[in-house]
């Protein structure tokens, strides 16, 4: 009886691991995708503000975003250096990520 005890609750334990590790797992990559659709979408605005691409930087950004699986947070400008954050939902959070580009100093 006291070895059924101790491998119900082993199991028990593995499978609350399991489940915590895949959590986790997951909002990593989560992570991950806002990161790269936050890069992606901040080198669209700042390719549009140069005039290296055509179209209104902050909406070409909201595309890219878009097709990345993001969620386009927000948008600035200042001169040909562009800064967004854009969110990825993960179940009932939400991952985010914030990129900068443009020109080099």
């Amino acid at each position: 009886m006291a070895g059924t005890v101790l491998a119900v609750g082993t199991l028990g334990c593995t499978a609350a691991l399991v489940l915590g590790l895949s959590a986790v797992g997951g909002a990593a990559v989560q992570s991950q995708r806002a990161a790269d659709a936050a890069d992606a979408a901040a080198l669209a605005a700042a390719d549009a503000a140069s005039g290296a691409v055509s179209g209104i930087p902050c909406e070409r950004a909201e595309a890219v975003a878009h097709a990345g699986g993001a969620r386009l947070s927000a948008c600035a400008l200042e001169g040909l250096v562009a800064t967004v954050t854009v969110a990825v939902p993960f179940g009932a959070l939400t991952a985010t990520a914030s990129a900068r580009a443009g020109p080099p100093p």
